[in-house]
């Protein structure tokens, strides 16, 4: 499943799939916030990635892991933007860092693909499963090479009537191969219509007559099925969520995958604070430094709360956008400022003043070496001098 896609409902999945064309990212920029972190004992100063509304979430949640971690540091301090080029060569310098004896060309080979989502196969019944999936089937490797744990919660509970259903489709892409097959044999009275109702007519009373009994039981086991991914849209359930509570020890930072989406999950290194929390990366919360982290509190997100570094619940300045979620209020921003999401213009100049920037650092950096270059040149000669000196200066008898 497409990280950067919506919530599929169950439908015939497509006949195939082309390898995605990954283009230039040198436009897409995303801004800096920064953040406090409690590592330990220790609160320190980070910088995180916030996201746009067309930001790749799979790359920006791994990058922001490892900047939590204090693997990776983005330098300048003051820097206030951060380009996908630039952060790719972070992540493969840490990689190569991590593993120098071990071949983590699939890794990188699938990092540029991040950008536009990453096609990753949950299994229900394990947080920690996921079945590779895509043209390139590496997906899972790069956070292998990272060392980050990749979790979910979409887990079907073992005394519900889907679990024995779900037994002979385990992950989600078996789950929409038999849904597609049911309906092939229920001639497409199976998937949901228009109304949100199975369309299944006098015509197809008139066809159960015809199905075999192995038939009969694929499109009757594709209804529970597809009862289960009607049911957990949000790819979390309760089950789920308080396996996550149990599985993730305290200080844990993970990807976790939910709604087609993956974001930064963490457990607090309080015995007092049981709660998992995700990390707020949208830019409308740029300069919003109350909102910090979102409790993961139910499935569906309307009961979740907004905390600050401290963990103390967010208290924002509020104003045009109160009361709109982090997507509604961003759209809404740009609208306002008629900001357009892939403004390139905008993006490039972004990018250009960084180059600047950077070209201005290697620019120093060759002066000063320039310069140690010349005092040992006239160092050197110094020393010659005086050798020629000494020589000249002796009488041979």
């Amino acid at each position: 499943m497409d990280t950067e896609q919506q919530p599929l409902l169950p439908s015939p999945p497509p006949a195939s799939q082309d390898v995605p064309t990954v283009q230039s990212s040198r436009a897409e920029v995303w801004y800096l916030k920064r953040v406090h972190f409690w590592k330990g004992d220790q609160l320190q100063q980070v910088k995180v990635i916030t996201q746009n509304f067309n930001g790749p979430c799979s790359f920006i949640a791994i990058c922001n892991i490892l900047i939590l971690r204090g693997d990776i540091e983005l330098l300048p301090p003051e820097r206030k933007t951060v380009s996908y080029e630039f952060l790719s060569q972070l992540v493969a310098g840490y990689l190569l860092k991590r593993s120098p004896d071990v071949d983590i060309s699939a890794a990188l080979e699938i990092m540029p693909y991040t950008q536009k989502g990453m096609d990753l196969n949950p299994l229900f019944n394990s947080a920690t499963s996921f079945h590779p999936g895509g043209t390139l089937g590496s997906e899972l490797k790069l956070f292998e090479q990272a060392g980050i744990k990749l979790v979910h919660g979409w887990l079907v509970d073992p005394d519900s009537p889907e679990s024995r259903a779900l037994e002979a489709t385990p992950d989600y892409d078996s789950a929409v191969t038999l849904i597609a097959d049911a309906d092939h044999i229920a001639k497409g009275q199976l998937v949901v219509d228009d109304a949100g109702e199975p369309g299944d007519t006098g015509a197809g009373s008139q066809m159960h007559t015809q199905w075999t009994d192995g038939e009969r039981q694929k499109v009757e086991t594709a209804l529970i099925v597809r009862h289960f991914l009607d049911t957990t849209q949000s790819q979390l359930t309760y089950h789920g969520l308080f396996n996550l509570i149990a599985l993730l020890k305290p200080g844990s930072l993970v990807a976790l995958f939910r709604n087609s989406h993956l974001s930064v999950l963490y457990k607090r290194e309080d015995p007092e604070d049981n709660s998992l929390y995700h990390l707020v990366t949208d830019q409308v919360f740029l300069n919003e430094p109350s909102i910090v982290w979102e409790r993961l509190e139910d499935v569906d997100g309307g009961w979740s709360t907004f905390v600050d570094s401290d963990f103390v619940k967010a208290s924002p300045a509020g104003g045009d956008f109160a009361g709109q979620t982090a997507e509604q209020a961003l759209r809404a921003a740009e609208v306002a400022a008629g900001f357009e999401p892939n403004d390139e213009a905008l993006a490039l100049q972004l990018q250009a003043e960084e180059d600047h920037y950077a070209l201005q650092q290697h620019e120093a950096e060759r002066r000063v070496a320039l310069l140690d270059l010349e005092k040992k040149s006239k160092k050197d000669k110094k020393e010659k001098e005086k050798k020629d000196k000494k020589k000249s200066d002796c009488v041979i008898m």
